[in-house]
């Protein structure tokens, strides 16, 4: 079913079907209908950028760290009784669970508005878009500040290969905090993405390149990757936006010293 529109949202009129099509000549083109899931697609961006006061916070991270711990964590892995390892991590892995701390080390921003009130949530339910034929979907991994990257690694895996044949429970892709929007693979060095509601927060994320940095006062060169956090203003304002975005590059600099600082709790090793 299509979500309903926003209440009160201006009504949008652009060009009808047959004034498009009469700016080509015919023949020129082949006439290709929309599926259930992409009209679903284009109706829930629409709302989004009708609905939602967007605003987008930018920052570069060094992931030399992570790359490092990214390589040793796959050579170690713990392998079965072929001899094939139990896991394989991607980059992607770590940016899951490094937003997933940093939406508990600043709480206020790991909430849903709603009309009558703001929900706070205890976890961290982290989507990550999938493209799939036909569009993308964007599957939640749930407690995400509580799993360790092998787990992480294994559970998108699995749920990206059911989303590609979809074969997803809606539990498996509906509600989450934030998402991960990924195009670093396509050379993408920065981009905005949009939220996708209910969600407060989508964290769009470049391809790690080398760049000159200035380290002491000396240019170094380091991998460096974009990332950029959109937010809804209704829900994290600018200096909230700020301290997410700051948690979340210092946790992603850092992988090899991650601890869970849930508010309430001592810190304890989840990486």
């Amino acid at each position: 079913m299509a979500p309903a529109a926003a209440a009160g949202a201006p009504a949008v009129h652009g060009m009808s079907d047959q004034e498009i099509r009469a700016l080509y000549p015919e023949g020129s083109y082949e006439f290709v209908p929309h599926d259930g899931m992409r009209r679903i697609i284009a109706q829930r961006m629409v709302q989004s950028n009708l609905s939602i006061p967007h605003f987008y916070l930018t920052v570069d991270c060094d992931i030399g760290k992570l790359l490092t711990a990214h390589e040793e964590m796959n050579s170690t892995a713990t392998q079965d009784k072929d001899g094939k390892p139990l896991w394989k991590l991607s980059v992607d892995d770590f940016v899951i669970k490094a937003l997933a701390l940093a939406l508990q080390r600043v709480p206020d921003a790991n909430a849903t508005w709603t009309e009558g009130g703001m929900l706070k949530h205890r976890h961290s339910d982290v989507g990550v878009a999938v493209a799939i034929k036909g569009g993308l979907i964007t599957p939640v991994v749930r407690n995400a500040e509580t799993k360790s990257l092998s787990v992480i690694a294994n559970e998108m895996k699995a749920l990206a290969t059911r989303a590609r044949a979809r074969q997803l429970k809606p539990e498996e892709y509906r509600g989450g905090v934030s998402t991960v929007s990924n195009l670093g693979m396509y050379g993408i060095k920065e981009f905005t993405a949009v939220i996708n509601p209910p969600q407060a927060t989508i964290l769009a994320v470049g391809a790690g390149e080398k760049r000159p940095v200035v380290r002491s006062a000396k240019i170094e060169i380091a991998t460096i990757m974009t990332v950029t956090l959109a937010c809804d203003h209704r829900v994290v304002d600018g200096t909230l936006g700020a301290q997410l975005i700051s948690a979340f590059k210092e946790l992603i600099e850092q992988p090899v010293s991650w601890r869970c600082k849930t508010p309430g709790q001592a810190p304890a090793r989840c990486a």
